[in-house]
């Protein structure tokens, strides 16, 4: 490898391991199409241990951080609202270390790309709120959860003109996958770069940063040619970090 590849640091999921799973014993999980969509885009990713205490150490050698999804919830104490029954699991030890992560990834200014559940995190950041279920929140909001395939599509987004995601995508529309039931309620500080057709947004992004996106659906996936142009624009914007 040269050393002109940006490093990127990508989130992976925790398990905590028993009978029947990979171990017994607790174990990381990341999809390979997070770590070959960077590779595709021009990068060098490297999946990230959740260790706190040594973010920083960990920032300082990224280039660019991918924080991930995964079948969990964002705490609601990040966002003021008590925990009920629509936010069934938790994993505090993966949203504690990916707090620290996107605090100096975000304070050294490189780029954060937030993807499903890195998405509503981020927001959470920039002081935003989190709908703890669609069904429960949205009148005759679609299927987010969608029931095909991951691979497929399963809406239409609109794209907001004038936004980092409409320059990078260059239209205004994309096909996208669904795998979430929460979403963003309130943006905090955040602007809104995209919705879902019932009104549901679907991409956020830090208008006081470079390059610092969230999008509720998987680009690993590659279903519409945006997703490419999102990672290809990741990567670049990581490259000139490390130029």
């Amino acid at each position: 490898m040269t050393a002109s590849l940006p490093l990127i640091g990508v989130t992976p999921d925790h398990e905590s391991g028993g009978p029947g799973q990979y171990s017994a014993f607790p174990w990381y999980a990341l999809r390979a199409n997070y770590m070959g969509a960077v590779v595709k885009a021009g990068g060098l990713p490297v999946a990230l241990p959740h260790v706190p205490c040594l973010a920083e150490e960990m920032v300082a050698r990224l280039d660019g951080l991918i924080v991930t999804g995964g079948a969990f919830d964002i705490d609601p104490a990040l966002y003021g609202e008590a925990r009920d029954e629509r936010t069934p699991l938790l994993k505090p030890g993966r949203t504690e270390a990916e707090l620290k992560l996107i605090g100096a990834a975000r304070a050294r200014g490189i780029p954060v790309f937030g993807i499903c559940g890195g998405m509503q995190l981020l927001a959470a950041v920039l002081g935003g709120t989190l709908y703890q279920d669609i069904a429960a929140a949205v009148p005759g909001a679609l299927p987010h959860e969608q029931p095909n395939p991951r691979d497929e599509a399963g809406h239409i987004i609109s794209i907001e003109p004038g936004t980092i995601l409409a320059g990078i995508v260059g239209r205004s529309s994309m096909a996208v996958n669904s795998s979430h039931h929460q979403a963003v309620c309130d943006p905090g500080r955040a602007v809104v770069s995209a919705r879902a057709e019932d009104g549901v947004i679907e991409a956020i992004e830090d208008p006081d940063a470079a390059f610092c996106l969230g999008v509720q659906w998987h680009p690993e996936f590659s279903i519409d040619r945006g997703d490419g142009a999102l990672f290809a624009a990741f990567v670049a914007a990581a490259r000139r970090v490390g130029a």
